[in-house]
């Protein structure tokens, strides 16, 4: 009778789970379906991931702007057509002069190639008076370009000319995929611009749900060291581009404002600065100003090395506490492992982790 009760009773009274186990067994599958799904929107997102991150950076960098509207009375969804409307002009317009001038230019560069192909393209006259290889490189031009096919010449011959062409359908497919990811990041600028603040409150609050409150500090911080991060590197490249453009005027480079514009909008980018001084400094030795040329080349280079290796890491890094080295590496291996926009993205990860770091051993009790 005694091991029937307790048996009813146990049927009708279930044995209750602790509060921790409970826990712990909804957090599993949960934790598990957010993983998939995550890894299922990455995936379906995969294509759109660059110009997602080039709209989140440019939105971050110019919010201020955005803020600034508002405050004068501006409404957000204007303020945001207008500001995307900006930087649509900004982007797009230089694409459609290149192409203008790259259209204007196609006969004559399919004319070259012709000549090329059938041996008849014959050397310019500066070719030879280049220091160093200008000699050979003008032996190699003849003997290639500028002779009969029957004497050897003739490099560019139908295959290499298919080729060519397989080379230029790929380019073809390059730049329409990259005028593709141009198009989707200002569209998404446009709905950032709109909706930027409801969002990064949902993303603060979601870092708080998972990190608890110093994850407040990190969102603030990690906006602060891209914003930081594009000033600098946006700055750095007007103060190239200004001191290498004196250096162009003084040294009588045809066109030293567009070289100089040039060299600013490159400067952004590691090592596109040096890239628009060689052009200038073979534009000179082109017209036999050699020892002026190679002149430029050294010192702007000299230059060139100072500015990235001090004020750039220091620029940087000093308003988000980042030291040198770290802001050095932060800009050339965000380069490295996620592209252009990783020179932004690179410096501001660092900059969280360090936070983080600094956080963790300030909290943690020294042995004695």
């Amino acid at each position: 009778m005694a091991e029937t009760k307790e048996r009813h009773a146990s049927i009708e009274h279930p044995a209750q789970l602790e509060p921790g186990a409970t826990g712990t067994l909804a957090i599993v599958p949960r934790a598990a379906i957010l993983i998939v799904l995550a890894a299922l929107c990455i995936w379906v997102l995969w294509s759109f991931i660059p110009a997602l991150a080039w709209a989140a950076v440019i939105t971050i960098a110019t919010w201020p702007m955005r803020d600034r509207l508002v405050l004068a009375g501006v409404k957000p969804v204007t303020a945001a057509i207008l500001l995307t409307l900006l930087w649509a002009v900004l982007l797009v317009l230089p694409l459609i002069l290149f192409g203008t001038l790259l259209a204007q230019e196609a006969g004559a560069l399919r004319d070259l190639i012709e000549q090329a192909r059938e041996g008849r393209l014959e050397a310019p006259d500066w070719l030879a008076q280049l220091p160093f290889a200008g000699r050979y490189v003008a032996t190699w031009w003849h003997a290639h370009l500028a002779a009969p096919a029957a004497a050897g010449g003739a490099i560019l011959d139908q295959s290499q000319t298919a080729g060519a062409l397989g080379f230029g359908r790929d380019l073809g497919r390059f730049v329409i995929r990259r005028i593709a990811i141009l198009g989707f990041t200002l569209l998404t600028l446009l709905f950032l611009y709109r909706d930027g603040a409801r969002i990064a409150q949902g993303v603060e609050k979601i870092g708080i749900r998972l990190l608890g409150p110093p994850a407040q500090g990190y969102g603030r911080y990690s906006l602060t060291a891209v914003r930081a991060t594009v000033n600098g590197l946006v700055f750095i490249g007007f103060i190239e581009g200004l001191i290498l453009g004196v250096g162009y005027a003084i040294c009588g480079v045809p066109h030293p404002v567009a070289f100089s514009l040039a060299t600013a909008v490159l400067g952004i980018v590691p090592f596109g600065a040096p890239a628009a001084l060689a052009v200038a400094s073979l534009t000179l030795m082109a017209t036999s100003q050699a020892i002026v040329g190679l002149a430029l080349l050294g010192i702007g280079l000299v230059v060139i090395f100072i500015i990235d290796h001090t004020a750039r890491p220091k620029l940087i890094g000093g308003s988000i506490r980042l030291p040198f080295l770290w802001a050095l590496f932060g800009v050339f291996g965000g380069l490295e492992a996620f592209g252009v926009v990783g020179l932004f993205l690179g410096p501001a990860i660092l900059a969280v982790a360090l936070a983080i770091w600094r956080e963790a051993v300030a909290a943690t009790p020294t042995l004695t």
